[in-house]
């Protein structure tokens, strides 16, 4: 079978989520970022230069981009000074001559400041300082807190980020590193991110990391980790490897050139997820793997919403779900509990809450509800139990490779397990994505 990516076609307007409308800009499409970046770590200044390539999807005569609150020292428009003026965290230019649509352009913007979070209903997300060094953790809108952008999920792009800090630090972008080098007291490290990416999956981290590297294997895999918690590291990572084979298995070849891993040395509420990489904190590394499913969860991302990202924020179910089935999967394989007992008990627990929320369609505000998750993968246990494992995970495999690197809703993926399982699944989803009260769990 054959089926058809789902990215936004040429031309696509992506000015605003379903559940994000402030962010995402129309008239033209990202090809590329180039981002100069210089970092002092002390003061928290960031100095920026950002070169976006873009395609103009209509005739413009004016742009805007997503962006935090730094001071800009300019803007030009293919090479040519451009008008700008800033409205919230909306950068808007105005080239000296409108853009045909068809047109190729690249918007330079010049650009100091100290970078903080935005402010969002979920908290404060994006650039944080930590106690010695710096994370990004973007989803779902903190890109513009440091770099100007088209922060729609659906506006992937490829990237080259060039970052100049302190050289007792060590860097990691999600990118391959390309080169690095010292002059006098500051090292530039230059990473290249190739695969279509969108903005929230960009992250930079910066700390005192030694680099640890796991053994060899079809996937390079290296980690960058606190000297304080490599004992534990070691321990707690200790089944990656396996974990990687594991989930290749069940969803394909991972979709990316290598996977890198950062532990930093503060606590965090929740690990991070961005292209390529994950970041845990220093509290998720016990030495008793006591967070082994997190580490999971997160690898599992990289299918299932990294290389394939959701189209609009009211789909988020296909992220969360997917990688908390990984969770059980991986349970079910290592000799833990299997998926059907995780999944009656799981059930139980979210029947016990209230039936107000439907899982295609949670609304902004709950996009990160524990039921989006845990119901997410209810909906998949359910549907392997329908479909029979051997439909099933070919149906995840062709899910995984038909859509790498494009862009996905539900509708597609109803489609798609409806030509697997050979019959209409109307019901069946209908029943579990858009009931507030679940479906009986079927083998329960």
């Amino acid at each position: 079978m054959i089926f058809k990516a789902a990215a936004p076609a040429p031309g696509a307007d992506t000015s605003g989520d379903s559940y994000l409308p402030r962010h995402g800009n129309g008239g033209y499409r990202v090809q590329h970022y180039d981002l100069e970046l210089d970092y002092r770590i002390g003061p928290n200044r960031l100095s920026g230069k950002a070169s976006v390539v873009c395609v103009a999807t209509q005739a413009l005569s004016r742009l805007s981009l997503d962006f935090g609150e730094f001071r800009i020292n300019r803007v030009l428009v293919g090479g040519k000074p451009a008008r700008f003026t800033r409205n919230q965290h909306k950068l808007n230019v105005k080239p000296q001559k409108s853009l045909p649509v068809g047109a190729e352009f690249t918007v330079e913007v010049h650009y100091v400041g100290n970078p903080k979070p935005i402010a969002g209903i979920w908290g404060d997300i994006g650039w944080d300082e930590l106690t010695d060094g710096s994370l990004v953790a973007s989803q779902p809108i903190g890109a513009p807190s440091w770099f100007p952008c088209n922060d729609h999920p659906a506006d992937k792009a490829t990237y080259r980020v060039a970052l100049t800090t302190a050289s007792p630090y060590a860097v990691f972008v999600t990118g391959n590193l390309k080169s690095q080098y010292t002059r006098a007291s500051t090292t530039t490290w230059v990473f290249e991110r190739n695969e279509p990416t969108p903005t929230y999956l960009m992250s930079v981290q910066i700390g005192r990391y030694d680099e640890f590297e796991f053994p060899p294997a079809r996937v390079l895999q290296r980690a960058g980790v606190p000297h304080r918690l490599h004992r534990n590291f070691a321990r707690d990572f200790g089944r990656q490897g396996q974990i990687m084979e594991s989930l290749e298995a069940m969803f394909g070849p991972y979709p990316f050139d290598e996977y890198v891993i950062v532990v930093t040395d503060d606590d965090l509420d929740d690990p991070i997820e961005a292209q390529g990489m994950s970041i845990f904190g220093a509290n998720h590394v016990d030495g008793r793997r006591t967070h082994e499913r997190l580490v999971v969860h997160e690898l599992a991302h990289q299918w299932f919403g990294n290389s394939l990202t959701v189209a609009d924020w009211r789909h988020i179910w296909l992220n969360e779900g997917f990688a908390t089935y990984a969770e059980w999967l991986w349970s079910e394989e290592s000799g833990g509990p299997s998926a059907q007992a995780l999944a009656r008990s799981w059930y139980t627990r979210m029947k016990a809450k209230p039936a107000d929320l439907k899982i295609a369609d949670p609304g902004v505000e709950r996009m990160f509800d524990e039921r989006v998750y845990k119901r997410g993968a209810l909906t998949l246990h359910a549907l392997r139990h329908s479909l029979g494992d051997e439909a099933f995970f070919a149906l995840v495999k062709a899910w995984a490779s038909e859509y790498r690197h494009g862009t996905v809703t539900t509708r597609e993926f109803v489609a798609m397990a409806e030509l697997y399982a050979g019959r209409s699944l109307r019901d069946f989803f209908r029943d579990w994505l858009e009931s507030f009260v679940m479906p009986a769990l079927p083998g329960s």
